[in-house]
């Protein structure tokens, strides 16, 4: 019986720690999707989602770092997405 359950225990821990390095691996492939996007792929999928977006002579390249910085958090995205955002709307 104590056999039974030990095997059952170890199978548990098994399959956990497959489904986490499944997890794992496909966060990583996401990642690397991401950093092959352009700034200008990037804005057009986060920015443009939610609202029309002004066009990038419509502020100063200041004015357009605090934007990145305030849609940042309402976008919910990374650090990289929006400094590569940012670059293509100060162009």
């Amino acid at each position: 019986m104590k056999n039974i359950q030990l095997q059952n225990i170890t199978l548990a821990i098994i399959i956990g720690l497959a489904g986490f390095a499944a997890l794992a691996a496909n966060g990583c492939a996401e990642s690397q999707k991401v950093k092959s996007k352009s700034g200008a792929q990037l804005w057009a999928e986060n920015c443009q989602r939610c609202h029309n977006t002004p066009s990038p002579s419509s502020f100063s390249h200041d004015q357009w770092t605090t934007i990145g910085m305030h849609m940042q958090t309402r976008a919910m995205i990374t650090d990289e997405e929006r400094d590569k955002i940012v670059a293509f709307l100060r162009q």
